[in-house]
């Protein structure tokens, strides 16, 4: 019996020093189900590092100017009475007409974001102008939104124009111009205008 008690503090005594040897080195297998999946030796992008103390040029952020793929040019005309008169001869980028699809999306954000004050037939009819939350509602459909340049609008809903604040953080440059699209498109009383479709036959 005295025996038996003995052997078993020889097991548990090594058992616990098998353990303590097991935290101790992380790189050993241990316990662990794939330990180099968990302790990673790769340097991880965002991670805290200090590969510059090392004498490695390494910035985990993207380079000053760079472009995510498939997005539009960045609009660098300054928000300035200059740059607003300039605005009026930027085109827009988007290949024209745009596609009923397109034309669907741009009537959605339309709706979303600029109906609330511009009203759904862009009259200023918006349910937070009719209610007097935003005074001084731009008008749409009046001559001069109507011949207002397409780049001036664009311009306008980027930086903001009077009691309208920038979109430019909700729509991205491709949405904006999209946007400015459909109004104009509706203004002309043809926002049903899609690309056309080719026949194969």
């Amino acid at each position: 019996m005295k025996k038996n008690r003995i052997l078993f503090f020889i097991l548990v005594a090594a058992g616990g020093f098998a353990v303590l040897q097991s935290c101790s080195n992380k790189r050993s297998p241990g316990r662990t189900y794939m330990p180099d999946m968990q302790y990673s030796r790769a340097y991880e992008a965002y991670a805290a590092n200090n590969l510059n103390k090392e004498g490695i040029n390494y910035i985990p952020e993207p380079v000053e100017g760079t472009i995510r793929r498939g997005d539009l040019y960045p609009y660098n005309i300054p928000n300035t009475e200059e740059g607003y008169a300039q605005s009026a001869s930027v085109k827009n980028p988007l290949p024209l007409p745009l596609s009923d699809d397109q034309m669907k999306e741009a009537e959605r954000l339309y709706h979303v974001y600029c109906g609330i004050c511009h009203g759904a037939k862009m009259d200023a009819q918006g349910p937070l102008s009719t209610g007097g939350k935003v005074p001084a509602v731009a008008n749409l459909t009046t001559k001069v939104y109507v011949d207002m340049p397409e780049g001036t609008m664009f311009h306008s809903i980027t930086y903001g124009k009077g009691n309208m604040g920038s979109y430019a953080s909700q729509l991205t440059r491709e949405e904006r111009w999209m946007v400015v699209e459909y109004v104009k498109r509706t203004q002309l009383g043809d926002a049903s205008q899609t690309a056309p479709t080719t026949d194969n036959n």
